[in-house]
């Protein structure tokens, strides 16, 4: 394992050796960092790029996840991000049976100011100094377009625009996935459809969004919020649904909650509001901690393990990878809920919580003792997914 500092554009411009090993200090000593096989670290301040590539497994292929853009509030913040983001994305890959590992970028600013074609880049020659261990793609603040320069720096990248060969923007892929995983949520803990149901979606970026148009043609009744009231606003007017305040979603009276927007929104805080039935949505790292998984089962709440449910995105863009097959991608998506129906029958059958039963699933194909992390890369992308191995 290593955590290395990388300049982009330019050669590196070093702080000072104190700065180096307070953030080397900051790495080593972060929980979350313990099972990565590599951390890299990038600036350039003349161009105004300030990143962090997270290398979290390439055991089964190499490292994709997506890059951030984000106003963090500082460094420490950023670091616990990217690292819990490509750790997940290792599960991702691992649940949805991909030959790829698990890997995360963020770029630490606000996209709305920040972000310039410069910059972006910029990031692609840091992606590209990795030499293929990490594929990267659009995430929360960058877009499909954003990418189109990325690429100019690096043939390492997908979710590009269809223009450029790619397949586009793979949110309503995502969507689809949770969609998926919704209704086989919904089936296994209530035994009926969406018809008439209420779902409270947090969160109207493009995953939200296209969850709330599919919620909406299946005859669910929405509850929504988001930071940004012009969205909720439209999503009022679009879909006829009941706006809250964001702080408000965790106690509405709904039968699923489908967090779309920041990760660990299941918290000691929130979770002794909720009164949901499902909770099973697009957003990453919902659990803030996995005692929330088992606080979630004794209050007979319904987790749809976020790392299985929200992987439509990412085997959109693996496709892209490998060669784009639309028709095994719609097959593998649809197989979400399949996969996240024999894991709710895994957990029933040994009373463990479902976030607990799919990481079984997920150290069984990564061959693991308890380290996902590893060296050597097995690209068998033609490994059954963990749905039709559970006995």
């Amino acid at each position: 394992m290593d955590a290395a500092a990388l300049h982009s554009a330019k050669p590196v411009r070093t702080r000072s050796n104190e700065i180096q090993k307070k953030n080397q200090m900051t790495v080593f000593s972060t929980e979350s960092f313990a099972d990565h096989e590599q951390v890299v670290f990038i600036s350039d301040d003349k161009i105004g790029l300030r990143a962090i590539i997270a290398i979290h497994s390439t055991r089964l292929g190499p490292a994709l996840g997506g890059c951030r853009m984000y106003p963090y509030a500082d460094e420490a913040s950023a670091l616990r991000d990217v690292l819990r983001l490509s750790r997940g994305m290792t599960f991702k890959a691992a649940a949805a049976g991909l030959g790829l590992g698990g890997g995360k970028s963020v770029i630490l600013g606000d996209p709305r100011k920040s972000k310039t074609p410069d910059l972006l880049r910029a990031m692609g020659v840091a992606v590209n100094r990795l030499g293929g261990r990490y594929i990267t793609a659009e995430d929360v603040g960058t877009t499909v377009d954003d990418f189109a320069w990325v690429r100019q720096s690096t043939r390492h990248v997908v979710g590009l625009p269809e223009a450029l060969g790619g397949t586009g923007d793979p949110s309503p892929t995502t969507a689809l996935g949770v969609y998926h995983g919704i209704v086989a949520s919904v089936a296994h803990r209530l035994g009926c459809g969406l018809q008439g149901l209420t779902v409270a979606v947090q969160g109207l970026g493009n995953v939200g969004w296209n969850l709330c148009r599919l919620l909406d043609e299946a005859g669910a009744r929405l509850v929504v919020c988001d930071v940004d009231p012009a969205l909720a606003a439209r999503a009022a007017a679009e879909f006829d649904a009941c706006i809250v305040e964001p702080d408000a979603i965790y106690a509405v009276q709904a039968d699923v909650f489908a967090p779309c927007a920041m990760g660990a929104v299941v918290n000691d805080k929130t979770l002794p509001q909720m009164r949901f039935r499902v909770i099973a949505g697009g957003a990453n790292n919902q659990l803030a901690r996995d005692e929330h998984g088992r606080q979630l089962r004794e209050r007979e709440i319904l987790y749809a393990p976020d790392f299985v449910i929200n992987a439509g995105g990412l085997i959109r863009v693996a496709s892209e990878h490998e060669g784009f097959d639309a028709a095994k991608v719609d097959a593998q998506v649809k197989g979400i809920g399949a996969t996240l129906r024999r894991i709710f029958e895994l957990a029933d059958r040994d009373g463990t919580p479902t976030q607990s039963a799919a990481m079984r699933l997920v150290q069984e194909r990564l061959g693991s003792t308890g380290r996902p992390g590893g060296a050597a890369a097995n690209n068998n992308t033609n490994e059954r997914p963990l749905a039709e191995r559970i006995a």
